[in-house]
Formats: C-alpha cells, structure tokens, sequence
C-alpha cells in the first residue's frame, strides 16, 4: 500500500543534482563495495521510494544516508530521508533531523544517536565537513518537547517488563554495513567511571581552546557510548549510561556550535535532551536546551531563545538548584537584550543573581561546575554590553561586570577570558572610551588567533563594527586593519 509520497527524500535528492538512475547505479556500487552484492536498485525503485514512500529493507537506508552525506557535506540520517519508523509526510529539507517525535523509546534515542554521530564521523574522516545549509527556528523544538519534558511521567533507564533495564539493539544501528565493523558491547563500572572521567577532561580542553580541536574525539566517544546504550546493563548502570551520553551531546552540540556548524550542533542539543530524559535527569535537559538557546542568540534569533527557554525552565524539575536557575535566568536576560528590552533585561539579571546568592556551596554535577561567579559576571557584562547599544546606559554596567570577571577568571577557562575582553572593549567603544577599548581589543585578538573557534571570531566581528566610529584615530585605524588581515569568513546558515 502507498504512503504518500516521501518529501523530506525529494527534498533531499532535489539538492543532489543525481538522476534516479545515478543514485541506483551509487547505491549497487557503494552496496558491493562493503561486501552487500545483493543489491540491485534500478530507477524504478528509487521512484517508489520518492513517489509512493516505499521503504527500502535494510541495508539501503544506510547505504543512502552515507552518499547523502558525502554528497551534500552534511550529516544525513536515514531519518532525514524519511526512513523512520513513524514517518512524517510534511515537507522539509531534513534539518529537524530525527528526534522531533518527543515519544522515542530508549532503544531508538541509542540508535539515532549512533547513527548521527557515525554520520558526523564519516565527514570529519573524508574531509567533508563544512557549515550545513539550515537551522531550525526554536519554536519547532521547543513545541514538541514542552509536554514531554513536562509530563508527570518519571523516565527510568529501566524498560518496563525487562529485569534487568535491557535495551533491545535495533537492527542496521552502524551508519555504514561493512563486513569488519566493530560494535561496542556492554560495559561494566570501572569502565562507565572512566567514561564519567573523559567528559571532564573534554570539558576542559573547550573551555580552554575551544571547540575545534577535540570535536571530532568526542564525537566518536559519543558514538561508542551510543553503541553500548544498545545492550542489557542493570538500570544503575544505564541511567549512569544515559548521563555520560547527555553530557557528551551536550559537549559535541556545544563543540560543533564553537565552529560553526550550527545544525549539526543544534541536533546534538536535543538529542542531549532525550538521553538527559532517559537517565531521569530533567535540570540536565533544560541545561542542554539552554546551550540550544544560546546558540539562537549568537544568530540573532532571540525570540527562538526565549521560546527553548521556556521549555528549559518548565521542564527542569523541582530538584533544579538555584545556581541552575540563575544561569537560565543569564541566558534569558541575554535574549531580552538583544531585543533592546531594557527593564527585561535589569529585571532577569536582578533575578538570576539572587538566585545565585541562594546556592548553598552544594558544587551540583560537574556540569554546572562551569556556571561559577565568574561565569555569572561575564553573562551580565554580555547582556549588559548587547543592551548598551540599545540603551547606552547599561555600557557602564558591562564594563563592570566584564571587571569582575577577568578578575575572577582562573587558569583553563581562556576562551571564557577572550569573552569578557571583547565584551569590555565592546561596552567602552559604545560608552565613548577608544583608548580603553582598543587596549582589551588588541589582547582579544592575539587570544583569537590562539582559540579553535569560530564564534570567537563571530564576537570580535561585533566588536569591529562598533570601533568604527573611532577609525580616524590612529590605534584604532591600525587595530582595524590587523583585524580585517586576520579575519576569516564565516557564512551563517539559512533558518528555517
């Protein structure tokens, strides 16, 4: 029986150029290649897969979300080709990606996950990789994931019916068939404690040198863990599992999000979400939709922010620690100034530092570990400098906050330091103050040159617009132009 005609493929193929007898033609290619001589796919069959929204038996699925892939520089998922098990007939290019359906069972989130990231790896590997072509408007998650997130339903790592919290491992979970693919298998607890430990160390090399450098490394720990979701551990275990998958993601979106790689790293945000849920760990989920947040913000979609962050707090639970609710609180104020809402965003912050004053010394998971009082001063002196230029009053304010920060700044957090420079000589440049400006804009510009990261770059762009008013003087005119020498370009993607 037909299902209609499968769009989110058409849209996809469209994009190729290939005619239908080409994609075949790859398919039996790339299927004898990897030891899958079986296959023999004509034009008529890829008809039926776009026309009559056949699916194809496994391993095809696979097989095309990997010459996608190639082919269009992204990552493509046999879910983006509208091959999942409940599929959605709307019209799409694949940028809402696999996960939209908030209902996923565990086993499915683990093989999405394994195939997403296995996708991800592939790129990185061929030398593929580059800014993918569209992001989803914060509404699209937001929407789906508010009952979800929000339900009285507690999530346990444990299936119901199973004794031991098995996950049955779907079938075709490996992004390529290949006769000598290594699979991971099931683990036990000296080897969870030192997956916990590695998401630590990765934490620390972002927030010491960005996001480029190590990406692809936890990507792939990802994908192991994502491997070994998908075979029987006691739920003790799996929910730890669970943790360690969250907060990979949620390092892997932010990783990707520092290079600008906005989709890919917007898709690991809300598969954080979905595994954050699985480990029964709502603060966690409405942390990972806070980065997705964040990341709106950078892009100039600050009403999307707002609508994530809604979910965030809605959905965090009534365990979320105070200093959680005051990073939100950060987050949201950053939203409102981009907005020009002043009183908003006075409002948030006032806010966000009594809830901060409210933590107890209680150090919370180690990803909240990050959210110290520094951190907390250098979110102000953002919000503060991004409303100046809507309220020139509130430069003052950043230039203040940005103080605190650098003063409180340790040793490992330098792309955070680079943050509050550029937000310092922002806030002097609007409050009238070029000399001082240039001084911290020349140190966020040799530090920019040592960070792998583009959105460092991104911040110092904003800078650079703001020095314009000064050009005619001599220090800024040359700053300018040791700028412009050492800026790359960076295209942002299309929202869809």
């Amino acid at each position: 029986m037909s299902r209609g005609p499968n769009t989110r493929f058409a849209d996809l193929f469209a994009l190729t150029g290939w005619s239908k007898g080409e994609l075949a033609r790859l398919v039996n290619r790339r299927g004898a290649a990897v030891g899958q001589q079986q296959l023999s796919t004509d034009t008529s069959r890829v008809r039926r897969w776009i026309e009559r929204g056949e699916v194809p038996r496994d391993p095809v699925p696979r097989v095309l979300a990997a010459l996608f892939t190639e082919r269009l520089g992204r990552v493509v998922t046999t879910e983006d080709l509208g091959f999942q098990r409940h599929r959605h007939t709307g019209s799409g290019s694949g940028a809402k990606g696999a996960l939209d359906d908030p209902s996923r069972e565990p086993e499915r989130t683990a093989e999405v996950l394994t195939e997403f990231t296995g996708m991800d790896l592939m790129l990185n590997r061929r030398g593929l990789m580059g800014a993918s072509t569209a992001l989803v408007a914060g509404a699209a998650i937001a929407g789906p994931l508010h009952d979800w997130m929000t339900s009285r339903e507690t999530v346990s790592a444990a299936r119901p019916g199973t004794s031991s919290g098995a996950f049955v491992r779907a079938p075709g979970a490996a992004a390529l068939p290949a006769a000598d693919a290594y699979q991971p298998g099931p683990v036990g607890l000296e080897e969870v404690e030192a997956l916990e430990n590695s998401v630590d160390v990765f934490r620390a090399w972002d927030a010491s040198r960005g996001g480029g450098l190590q990406r692809k490394a936890v990507v792939g720990q990802l994908n192991e863990v994502g491997g070994m979701l998908g075979y029987p551990h006691s739920p003790a275990l799996a929910r730890r599992l669970w943790t360690v998958a969250a907060n990979l993601s949620v390092l892997a979106g932010w990783m990707s999000h520092d290079v600008g790689l906005e989709p890919t790293a917007q898709k690991y945000f809300v598969m954080a979400a979905h595994a954050a849920r699985e480990a029964d760990d709502r603060p966690r989920a409405g942390e990972a939709l806070s980065r997705a947040a964040r990341q709106m913000v950078h892009l100039g979609r600050p009403a999307d922010a707002l609508d994530l962050l809604r979910g965030a707090e809605s959905g965090s639970g009534e365990d979320t620690l105070p200093r959680t609710r005051a990073m939100l609180r950060t987050v949201e104020a950053w939203a409102q100034a981009s907005m020009g809402r002043s009183q908003a965003t006075r409002r948030t912050l006032g806010e966000a530092e009594d809830l901060f004053a409210q933590d107890n010394g209680d150090p919370g998971p180690g990803w909240l570990q990050f959210f110290d009082r520094a951190d907390l001063h250098g979110m102000e002196a953002l919000a503060y400098r991004t409303l100046a230029e809507h309220d020139p009053s509130a430069a003052p304010l950043a230039q203040f906050h940005a103080r605190q920060a650098l003063d409180l700044r340790s040793g490992g957090h330098e792309r955070s330091m680079l943050f509050d420079r550029l937000s310092m000589a922002s806030a002097c440049y609007i409050a009238n103050k070029p000399e001082e400006a240039s001084k911290y804009a020349r140190l966020a510009l040799t530090s920019t040159s040592e960070m792998s990261s583009h959105r460092t770059w991104d911040r110092l762009r904003e800078m650079y617009r703001l020095s314009g008013r000064y050009e005619q003087l001599s220090e800024v005119g040359e700053l300018r132009s040791e700028i412009r020498k050492a800026m790359p370009q960076q295209p942002r993607p299309q929202i869809i």
